[in-house]
C-alpha cells in the first residue's frame, strides 16, 4: 500500500463547518435545543448500546479521534476530518496506522486527554482489557487489531494483523468514540464522562436524557447551543402534535415515517422536513439453530415469501429501495445495481412465481392448507420494527406459516437476539456504516456478537478478509458482490427493504446536515444552532 498522509491543522479543521449553507449567516449562541426520543435506552454507553436512543444524545458528549465531515451528506473515506487526532499516517505496508493527538484536550472532569486514554477504549471493544463491557456489540470490527501502542502521551499506533484501508472508516463512525481510561466501563452507562462539546448532566428512564454546553470545550467558539434535552415520547403521533405545537424544535434523528410527515406538514406548514435514505435495512432474521429453523428449506421457503415492493409501498410511503447487504446505489457506494440485484435468488421481481415455489418446498416439508406452522416473531416494540414485522406476518401466510408478534422493550431486544433467544425476528441493521468491513463483520462472520442468525461460512469468511485487505476500489468491489450473492444464495439474513425516512424541525433550527449512508455518523450537533 502506497504511504497515506493526511495531516488538517485545527485552524481548518474550525472553517469547515462555515462552507455549509447555514455558515452564511451568523450563527446565534444559545438555547436548548428541545427534541422526542422515540424509546428509552438500556444505557448512555455508546460501547455497549446498538441504538440511536443512546448514540445521539451521546456523541456529542464524547470525541473520536477521527470522524466524518459533519456536513457532508454521503460518507466516504474522502471526507474524514481530524477531531482528538490532529493527523494520521500509514506505514508502507499498510499494517501501522498512527495517529498525532490534540494537545491541551481535558475530559469533563478535569482530568488531561492522553495516548492511554485511546489504548484503553480499543483494549476495551476488542476484549483484551481487564475492565469489560456488559455487552460488546461491536467487538468483531477489531478482529484485524494486533495491539494499540502508545508513543509518548500524544501519539498512538493501531497495528494491525494485515492491511485493512477501511479501519479509518471504522474509527470514524459515530460508534467509535474515546472513553477515558480513568473511569470504569459500568460508571459510564448511567454517567458519561466525555471531552466533547456537551457534557452529561442527568439520565432518567423512560422520562429524558439531558446535556449541557461544555464551557471548557477545545473548539473556544463551540458549541453555540447551551444544551439539549431529549425527552421519551413513545408514540410518534403524540410526537408530531408537540413538535406541530412547538414543544420541541426537531423530531428526533430523522426516523419519522413518510405518512407521519405529511400529516404534521399538514398541521404545521412551516415546519421544515426532508426525506433522507437510511442505511439501515430491515432485515428477517431466523434462529437455525432451532428446529424446524435448522433446515435450510424451510428458510428459503421463508426467503421467497417476501414481497419486498409491497413494505416500501406500505410502510414507506412507496418510497425506498431493495437491497441486499450492502446499501444500494444511489446512496450507497457498495450495492448491486437493481439488475444485478434480481438475478439472486429471492429477488426476482414475479412475486407469485417466487411464493408458489415457497409452498411447494413447505408441502415437501410437511406443511400446507390443513397443516400449517405456527411461530413467534420476535422484534423490538418500536415502529421502526413493529410495523414492517405485522407486515411479515401476513405473507407468511401465504406459505402456510402463521406468526404471533411479540414485541419486546428496547431494553431488553438486544440481549434477547445476541443470546439468540428467538425463532423468527425482524430486525433494523442499526449499524450506519456504508461499509463492507462493517457491514460483514459486525452482521455476518462467524461468532460475530451481532450475527442475530448464527450464520457461519468459512467460505464467507475468507471472501470478507479479502476484500477488506484490497486496496483496489473495482477490485473490492467485485469480491463484494460476490459475498452478497453467497449470503443471498444461503439465506443468511435476508434484507427486505432500505426505507426513506423524514427529519422535520422548526424553521429556526439550523447548523445540522442529515447523513444519507451514515445515519448514526451525525450527531455531535456541535454546529447546530437557534436562530430565535
Amino acid at each position: 500500500m502506497h504511504r497515506h498522509l493526511r495531516v488538517l491543522s485545527t485552524a481548518v479543521g474550525l472553517l469547515l463547518p462555515f462552507l455549509c449553507t447555514d455558515a452564511a449567516m451568523a450563527q446565534k449562541q444559545g438555547g436548548v435545543l428541545r427534541l422526542p426520543l422515540i424509546t428509552s435506552p438500556a444505557s448512555m454507553s455508546i460501547h455497549e448500546e446498538s441504538t440511536i436512543a443512546t448514540l445521539g444524545p451521546m456523541m456529542g458528549v464524547f470525541n473520536n479521534l477521527i470522524m466524518f465531515d459533519q456536513h457532508v451528506p454521503q460518507n466516504s473515506l474522502d471526507n474524514i476530518v481530524a477531531d482528538l487526532a490532529t493527523s494520521w499516517s500509514w506505514s508502507e505496508d499498510g499494517k501501522a496506522l498512527t495517529f498525532k493527538l490534540r494537545q491541551g484536550v481535558k475530559w469533563h472532569d478535569g482530568k488531561p486527554f492522553t495516548a492511554n486514554d485511546v489504548k484503553c477504549t480499543w483494549d476495551l471493544v476488542a476484549g483484551t482489557a481487564a475492565d469489560k463491557l456488559r455487552v460488546n456489540p461491536r467487538k468483531s470490527w477489531y478482529r484485524n487489531l494486533d495491539s494499540v501502542t502508545v508513543n509518548g502521551e500524544h501519539e498512538v499506533t493501531f497495528n494491525l494483523k494485515r492491511p485493512q484501508p477501511s479501519f479509518l472508516a471504522l474509527i470514524a463512525s459515530g460508534w467509535s468514540p474515546v472513553y477515558p481510561c480513568h473511569v470504569p466501563a459500568k460508571e459510564l452507562r448511567l454517567k458519561s464522562v466525555g471531552t466533547g462539546p456537551f457534557k452529561f448532566v442527568e439520565f432518567k428512564p423512560n422520562e429524558h436524557i439531558k446535556i449541557v454546553r461544555n464551557p471548557d470545550y477545545w473548539k473556544k467558539d463551540r458549541p453555540y447551543l447551551d444544551g439539549v434535552e431529549y425527552t421519551f415520547v413513545p408514540n410518534p403521533s403524540t410526537a408530531i402534535l408537540a413538535l406541530a405545537a412547538g414543544k420541541f424544535d426537531r423530531y428526533g434523528q430523522g426516523i419519522l415515517s413518510l405518512p407521519l410527515m405529511n400529516q404534521l406538514k399538514l398541521q404545521e406548514p412551516r415546519v421544515v422536513c426532508e426525506t433522507v435514505p437510511w442505511n439501515i435495512p430491515r432485515q428477517l432474521i431466523i434462529n437455525r439453530d432451532k428446529p424446524p429453523f435448522d433446515n435450510a428449506d424451510l428458510r428459503r421457503a421463508m426467503a421467497l415469501s417476501l414481497d419486498r415492493q409491497a413494505f416500501i409501498d406500505i410502510i414507506s410511503d412507496k418510497q425506498g429501495s431493495v437491497g441486499g447487504a450492502m446499501m444500494p446505489p444511489p446512496a450507497g457506494s457498495w450495492g448491486m445495481p437493481p439488475e444485478v440485484l434480481q438475478t439472486l435468488p429471492g429477488y426476482g421481481v414475479d412475486i407469485a412465481k417466487n411464493r408458489a415455489e415457497a409452498r411447494e418446498i413447505m408441502k415437501k416439508l410437511g406443511y400446507g392448507p390443513d397443516k400449517r406452522l405456527a411461530v413467534t416473531v420476535t422484534t423490538r416494540n418500536t415502529p421502526a420494527y413493529r410495523d414492517p414485522s405485522v407486515l411479515l406476518i401476513d405473507q407468511l401466510k401465504d406459505i402456510y406459516i402463521d406468526g404471533t408478534l411479540n414485541a419486546i422493550d428496547t431494553t431488553q431486544w438486544y440481549p434477547t437476539v445476541m443470546r439468540k433467544d428467538y425463532m423468527v425476528g425482524l430486525t433494523v441493521a442499526e449499524n450506519g456504516l456504508d461499509d463492507p468491513d462493517q457491514q460483514f463483520y459486525e452482521n455476518y462472520v462467524c461468532g460475530a456478537e451481532r450475527n442475530y442468525t448464527g450464520y457461519c461460512s468459512a467460505e464467507v469468511d475468507k471472501l470478507v478478509d479479502r476484500q477488506s485487505s484490497e486496496a483496489d476500489i473495482a477490485k473490492r468491489k467485485k469480491i463484494v458482490w460476490e459475498i452478497e450473492r453467497k449470503l443471498a444464495e444461503d439465506g443468511a439474513r435476508p434484507a427486505i427493504f432500505y426505507p426513506v425516512s423524514a427529519a422535520c424541525w422548526q424553521p429556526y433550527f439550523k447548523g445540522h446536515t442529515m447523513m444519507i449512508n451514515g445515519n448514526y455518523n451525525g450527531w455531535r450537533l456541535e454546529d447546530a444552532w437557534l436562530d430565535k
